[in-house]
């Protein structure tokens, strides 16, 4: 194996790490120790790390002389820690209020290997910061969304702070979660002394993270609980799980970020109940993103972007998704000018209790999808406190300006609520999707479970009935100028309703299945006018019925 220095100058040689400066300009303080501005610049608080001690060697420990670079920023009110060119090896990295990290160009914070079972001694006698105590919660979301101090860098109760800079931060180290590393060496987040995300939040506040890229982030790339007030732009991430997720956050700006993550999601709005109470992620803006789950890992950040052979991802993630915890809600959500490739398409869930409300999704472009391009689940998995953990809401959601070249013929696009819970007030307009297709006759007679309290996943209930929309439990439903094309033929109806009341198709197209577009089952105040998917009608009540 080369070793670990010549691994990564192979790696950031092939890189396009170079992208915009950071909001506070990068000073070039190589190894000089340097902790003053340059002559005729403004005096800094800069905190040089290799002054600290840090060799930026890959080969030397460099934790306590990071976080002795940043405890020295911190008291005197602040400043800036800079990372010159180099990699920094490191165990747990304690970030503080008022610190900025400064990743130059050509820096990476690589995270020490976790210990192997058994092995409590880590690499050189380091291990990472452990897991504070969360049995009171624990049960209610899975071990990773309940810990943050066991991440290569993570901060508490802190305010005003930020990373930015074109360098890199590679959790080498880091367990994704699932019982292995991307080497193949197995061991669990559980394991004491391992690491488990790149940069972990909770409870903070004013919050830059900007113009750097992760790569294997462990099971989060950013796991940010609580955290309001948050700037996240232009990072590129690369990871083996979740890329960013956003869990009972407020005020949140997402922007300009690319994220492959082939076996979980890129970014996520979560609102879990880890913090020991149900808090909504609420006021959030994701813009002008690119997710994937297409890639090799590694190969999108060094710019070959190198294709899965078939076979290693079969159903590819990658995407855009409100859930799965879903204890506090998703309030004021607006998703704009994003593109989806090879990956799933969006999710929007509310499963544990959570009031999932006002969305708005604008302008995507989506390609080679591995399910249909719009997943909502109103379910009652209910994964919470018992006496106050009740079915939630899914209603006022807003999509248009959506086209979707080669989505799956299994999996349609689904609206799915559970009996006395429907999914409510949905528009659906400027929609192009086109299809696989090459179902059968048979299909079209396929009855999906119900499946109430099931993990929600779009292949959750098996091959769909129908090519385009399946609906079932949704009520107040408006689908305008929306065209589903197969690209060979397809026997299923475009749209499956069942338990559906009050839904408007206007300006629709489709091509007709065996029967009919429509498969009409136990539909109430149906109206379709304008249409090429069929006539014009206007129906109080149907039910087993094609049109």
């Amino acid at each position: 194996m080369k070793a670990f220095s010549s691994m990564r100058r192979d790696f950031l040689r092939t890189s396009s790490f170079g992208m915009a400066a950071a909001a506070i300009p990068a000073v070039s303080l190589a190894a000089s120790g340097q902790d003053s501005a340059p002559a005729g610049e403004p005096a800094r608080n800069l905190f040089n790390v290799r002054k600290y001690g840090a060799t930026g060697d890959g080969k030397t420990l460099d934790t306590e002389a990071v976080n002795r670079a940043i405890e020295a920023a911190a008291a005197t009110g602040g400043g800036v820690v800079v990372f010159p060119a180099g990699s920094y090896l490191c165990f747990s990295i304690h970030l503080k209020s008022q610190v900025h990290l400064l990743l130059e160009q050509g820096s990476a914070i690589v995270a020490a290997d976790s210990p192997m079972p058994g092995d409590l001694t880590g690499y050189n006698g380091g291990v990472y910061d452990a897991a504070e105590p969360n049995t009171a919660w624990d049960a209610y979301q899975d071990y990773g969304h309940n810990h943050w101090h066991n991440s290569l860098l993570w901060g508490e109760d802190i305010h005003d702070c930020s990373i930015t800079g074109s360098g890199l931060i590679w959790g080498r180290g880091l367990s994704n979660g699932r019982g292995r590393k991307g080497d193949g060496a197995p061991f669990k987040a559980e394991q004491a002394g391992a690491g488990n995300k790149a940069i972990a939040l909770k409870n903070c506040r004013n919050v830059l993270l900007r113009d750097f890229a992760i790569l294997k982030g462990g099971h989060f790339g950013l796991l940010l609980t609580g955290v309001d007030n948050l700037t996240i732009d232009n990072l590129k991430i690369d990871t083996d799980r979740d890329g960013i997720d956003i869990d009972c956050c407020q005020n949140v700006r997402v922007s300009n970020c690319t994220v492959n993550s082939p076996w979980d999601d890129g970014i996520c709005p979560k609102s879990s109940y880890a913090l020991g109470y149900a808090r909504p992620t609420r006021n959030v803006i994701i813009s002008n993103c690119w997710v994937t789950g297409y890639y090799e890992l590694g190969s999108v950040l060094d710019g070959t972007f190198k294709k899965f052979v078939p076979g290693v991802v079969d159903h590819p993630t990658g995407r855009i998704k409100c859930g799965t915890e879903s204890n506090g809600g998703f309030i004021n959500i607006t998703i704009s000018n994003c593109v989806f490739e090879g990956c799933q398409g969006y999710a929007l869930e509310s499963v544990d209790g959570a009031l999932l409300e006002d969305i708005t999704i604008t302008n995507t472009t989506m390609r080679d999808l591995a399910s249909g391009p719009i997943f909502m689940r109103l379910g009652a998995r209910l994964r919470g406190p018992k006496e106050s953990t009740k079915v939630g809401t899914l209603k006022r959601i807003l999509i248009s300006n959506l086209e979707c070249y080669n989505a799956p013929q299994e999996v349609s696009s689904i609206l799915n609520g559970i009996p006395g819970y429907p999914i409510e007030d949905v528009k659906l307009s400027n929609i192009y999707i086109e299809t696989v297709g090459g179902a059968t006759a048979g299909m079209a007679q396929i009855q999906p479970p119900e499946l109430e309290a099931a993990y929600p996943e779009p292949r959750m209930f098996g091959p769909m009935p129908a090519s385009g929309f399946f609906l079932r439990h949704v009520r107040n439903v408006e689908m305008s100028h929306v065209d589903i094309a197969n690209a060979t033929a397809d026997a299923r109806p475009a749209f499956y309703l069942a338990d559906v009341e009050r839904a408007d198709f206007f300006a629709v197209t489709a091509r007709r299945g065996a029967d009919g577009a429509f498969a009409l089952h136990d539909v109430k105040n149906l109206r379709i006018g304008w249409s090429r998917a069929a006539a014009d009608a206007t129906l109080d009540r149907v039910d087993n019925k094609m049109l």
